[in-house]
């Protein structure tokens, strides 16, 4: 009785997805629902909630998720990400579509300090975006390297949804991190190449600049670039040289990473407005993330009560389909539901699913959950949902840009985290190397 609820809940969740309701209160009210169903119980139906929910966030482990929010905030509103953009634009001149691949750059640095996609696409399109048109690259292309390369902090750690996907499956934050790095650096060299190539076989697309960008910054000015640039990349290299080396653990990780960001923020000129403004912001980004994950350790115990999971794998044992055509199966759900809700809330919806099927065959859990987190960033620039590309549209300072220019300069970038994707499932070790190492 209490899987065939299960399924029917399942269900309701769904249908209220699409009729709007937020993916939290759906969560929590289809959870509530569903124990006081298979309990019968109401007192006993909300001591479980209430202590799941207590579980659920007392864990010094959630801290990790306001903290590095945080460190992102504060170092792209003390203007470092704008000196990182310039030093790496300098350090590429010789290469073709330069501001595209330094769009690119710039955004694989930064996502080792944000973790948070929006964080590096709201940036990049008040920073990249008008120089690559002040210098008049096609439109469609500065856009799509905006959005494209934002994807790049979803996965080159500290990413959110790695630490998110680590609660869930009770995997090591660290040895996520790890995982990440060597198929980000992979993918950030891809899009970087794909600009490379777009750019010398039609250079109309992205213009030889006919003077170096700096050209125009006094020396006082260049000197606080690097001062900015540099800063970053310590920072990244005291954060998670830190957790690879053992020395913090990740939340431990996440505290220093604030303290080196206000430290360089305050080098930077950065000051109480701006300080109150980037813990505002951070608030407003962390805040529907912790309840999500509250509402969803409260989803994970209806799935045990209603032993939901045994069922679904013995669905698809039934079905007789191997490995290959399961994980086909799971992706294209993944892909479906990017169109519709955010990435955060599908791993919540789908990993404490999906995660014991995939170790059932045997597939490492690391190298999954590396795949996984690709194929669901690309829904962050599919339509209609597209979480990146609307907030690209809401961020630029044009207004004559329009949506349907963002997704069409997208979609390559969602070709190329597919491939890398496909590569990982191929070759586990693209994401589990390092961590054999280390």
């Amino acid at each position: 009785m209490g899987s065939e609820i299960v399924l029917i809940l399942l269900g309701a969740i769904l249908v209220m997805i699409v009729f709007g309701i937020h993916i939290g209160i759906a969560l929590g009210l289809v959870s509530g629902v569903g124990i006081y169903l298979i309990v019968g119980n109401a007192g006993a139906a909300v001591s479980l909630i209430s202590s799941t929910a207590y579980d659920a966030i007392r864990n010094e482990i959630f801290a990790v998720i306001p903290l590095f929010v945080l460190m992102g905030d504060i170092v792209a509103k003390s203007g470092a990400a704008t000196d990182l953009y310039r030093l790496c634009d300098r350090g590429l001149s010789r290469l073709p579509g330069r501001l595209a691949v330094a769009t690119v750059a710039g955004n694989a640095v930064f996502a080792a300090v944000t973790g948070v996609s929006v964080a590096s696409a709201a940036t990049f399109s008040r920073v990249a975006y008008p120089e690559m048109r002040r210098f008049g690259y096609d439109r469609k292309l500065a856009l799509g390297a905006v959005a494209g390369s934002a994807c790049l902090g979803m996965l080159i750690p500290p990413s959110i949804l790695l630490i998110v996907w680590g609660v869930l499956t009770e995997i090591s934050i660290g040895a996520l991190f790890v995982a990440g790095v060597l198929p980000g650096v992979v993918l950030a060299l891809l899009f970087a190449t794909y600009n490379v190539v777009k750019a010398i076989r039609n250079p109309a697309l992205a213009p030889p600049l006919l003077k170096d960008v700096s050209d125009e910054e006094s020396p006082e000015s260049r000197r606080a670039e690097q001062f900015g640039g540099v800063g970053i990349v310590a920072l990244i290299a005291l954060v998670i040289g830190g957790i690879w080396n053992g020395f913090f653990t990740p939340t431990e990780a996440a505290g220093v990473g604030v303290v080196g960001a206000l430290v360089l923020g305050f080098a930077k000129g950065m000051r109480g407005a701006d300080l109150l403004a980037a813990i505002y912001d951070a608030g407003k980004t962390t805040a529907p993330i912790l309840f999500l994950l509250i509402t969803a350790s409260m989803y994970s115990r209806l799935l045990a009560f209603g032993g939901i999971v045994s069922i679904i794998q013995n669905f698809f044992n039934g079905l007789g389909v191997g490995p290959v055509v399961l994980v086909l199966i799971i992706a294209l759900i993944w892909l479906v539901l990017g169109m519709l809700i955010d990435s955060v809330s599908i791993i919540l919806l789908t990993v404490p699913i999906f995660a014991p099927l995939i170790a059932q065959t045997g597939f490492d859990p690391l190298a999954f959950a590396i795949f996984g987190i690709l194929v669901i960033e690309a829904g962050l620039l599919t339509p209609p949902f597209g979480l990146l590309v609307y907030t690209v549209k809401g961020s630029v300072p044009d207004p004559e840009v329009t949506l349907a220019e963002i997704f069409i300069g997208s979609m390559p970038y969602v070709g190329m985290i597919l491939l890398v994707a496909a590569l990982i499932w191929a070759f586990p070790l693209l994401a589990t190397g390092l961590t054999q190492i280390m």
